[in-house]
């Protein structure tokens, strides 16, 4: 657990009696906010909590409606638009915020290029660029493009690029989503750099193993109100997540209903290769939930896409009960029974410009036509349909999808997901930044499914989440199948030795168990 700050230590920003209304719909209700230089301050909640909120809030990217700010013991007035960064406080944004076709240099610089004589000192940025990503342990080219990048290197130019600000106040918005257990440690290494230099580091994340083990105080947040500030050494994660939802959390992983083993193979999987995986192998039940466990760039993700006409194919079979299948195309697969939910749902999974009927329906506009013309009444009744079966809680349906909340947004994707009413489902990182208790939502959704027989391939970074829901996990290591657990094996330890390359499996006859 992280060590306390002292409480002598002068408070360098902080919310008094924040208040914040939306037109007439109030999202936080006085809330009373503080951080010390050296300390991580964690801010939790369910989603909608208002998280997002008081972060904009303490960064000038919204005003308070009321309510004042200080900064050094001074009541202020933050600038808006990211102009706060210039006083020193800097705001990493959990979705990213860089610009796809500069360079990693030319992104880090971004608003503050460095010139030598009236002209962009491209050398001497490519320089400090290199050094900040090398203070983090990430070997990427300050040269490479944006959009060549994996989404954990794009993560850490983020967090790069705020460091290299020289911030006295760090916001930090799930910073660790998409990074791996070894990543996320070398980020908390850095944190621990920054706080002993006197920075102060606001973090909100949902896994509660972080906040324990990074943050001095905790801010629980729910509905919009504060319900406590604590110090860690006087929680447990089981506390914090009871004080998040108001509920005790103890059924959060559903009982497993067994799937039938004798029943033949509902997609069988041989050999197959394409971009960033190697002769895999493996067979799906019906009814069974199929974990995918790994390291980041384990090939995991790269499986599915080949699987669904994402990627395209090298080598190898599939067939979808029985039958041989050859997707070029996702409408392909849909169109077969097999859809895909993406776990890039703000990049790849939903229009965030758009109301939640048309997200909803994306895949399945076929179904909602008459005689050629979009029947929106057919379109509502899906809507309906899917906010009672998802608890999708949103204002009205035309809201912008971006509005809503991180866990809404989820939801609203897995209910686009089963629109197309498929039989096989993969879903990846079904829960990435989402709270506790819309994890449990989830869980128990993923649950249900199975139990009604459609079969599910689970790919989690989370590995609790892989334990506590399959009924056989699949370990990638290096774009190749590590091994194959089952039963007594199914547990963190064994995974990471597959993961790690520690262990490797010879037995083959599991593929299909």
């Amino acid at each position: 657990m992280a060590s306390s700050v002292g409480e002598s230590a002068p408070i360098i920003l902080a919310a008094s009696r924040v208040s914040k209304s939306f037109g007439e719909i109030p999202v936080l209700f006085s809330i009373d906010f503080d951080i010390r230089p050296g300390e991580v301050h964690a801010v939790i909640g369910e989603n909608g909590a208002g998280k997002s909120t008081l972060i904009k809030i303490l960064s000038g990217l919204e005003q308070p409606t009321s309510g004042s700010i200080i900064y050094d013991g001074e009541t202020v007035v933050l600038p808006p638009n990211g102009a706060a960064e210039a006083m020193g406080i800097v705001l990493i944004h959990q979705e990213m915020n860089l610009a796809e076709h500069l360079t990693v240099a030319d992104s880090i610089f971004l608003g503050r290029e460095l010139k030598k004589f009236g002209f962009l000192d491209v050398r001497e940025m490519r320089k400090r660029a290199a050094a900040v990503m090398e203070t983090l342990h990430v070997h990427v080219d300050p040269d490479a493009r944006i959009n060549t990048l994996s989404v954990a290197d794009k993560q850490m130019v983020e967090i790069a690029k705020a460091i290299s600000r020289d911030a006295r106040v760090l916001i930090m918005d799930e910073p660790t989503a998409v990074l791996s257990v070894g990543e996320t440690q070398t980020l908390f290494e850095q944190i621990r750099r920054l706080t002993a230099r006197g920075v102060a580091v606001i973090f909100i994340s949902h896994k509660l193993n972080e906040i324990m083990e990074l943050a001095q105080r905790v801010t629980v947040l729910r509905d919009g109100q504060l319900i406590a500030t604590v110090g860690t050494e006087a929680l447990t994660p089981d506390s914090i997540a009871q004080m998040m939802v108001g509920r005790e959390l103890s059924n959060l992983y559903p009982p497993k209903h067994e799937p039938d083993v004798d029943a033949p193979a509902v997609l069988t999987v041989r050999n197959l290769s394409a971009a960033g995986v190697s002769d895999v192998s493996f067979d799906l039940r019906r009814g069974e939930i199929l974990g995918f466990a790994g390291l980041i760039g384990s090939g995991r993700t790269a499986v599915a896409e080949a699987i669904v006409g994402l990627t395209h194919r090298t080598g190898g079979d599939i067939t979808l009960d029985g039958k041989p299948v050859d997707f070029t195309r996702v409408v392909q697969s849909v169109d077969a029974g097999l859809a895909y939910m993406t776990k890039d749902r703000k990049g790849k999974g939903l229009l965030l410009n758009m109301g939640l009927r048309p997200n909803l329906t994306l895949l399945t506009v076929k179904k909602h036509l008459r005689a050629g013309f979009l029947d929106s009444a057919s379109e509502t009744r899906a809507l309906e349909r899917a906010v009672r079966r998802f608890d999708i809680r949103a204002r009205d349906a035309s809201v912008a999808v971006g509005r809503l909340s991180g866990g809404n947004q989820q939801k609203l994707m897995l209910g686009k997901t089963m629109e197309s009413e498929p039989d096989i489902i993969i879903m990846d990182e079904p829960t990435r930044g989402i709270d506790v208790g819309t994890k449990q939502q989830i869980y128990h959704i993923i649950a249900a499914l199975a139990a009604e027989g459609k079969s599910i391939i689970l790919i989690s970074s989370e590995l609790q989440e892989v334990i506590g829901l399959s009924h056989r996990v699949v370990v990638m290591r290096g774009g190749r199948l590590a091994g194959v657990l089952e039963g007594a094996e199914i547990t963190e330890s064994e995974i990471m030795r597959y993961a790690a390359g520690i262990k490797q499996s010879g037995n083959d006859e599991r593929i299909s168990a």
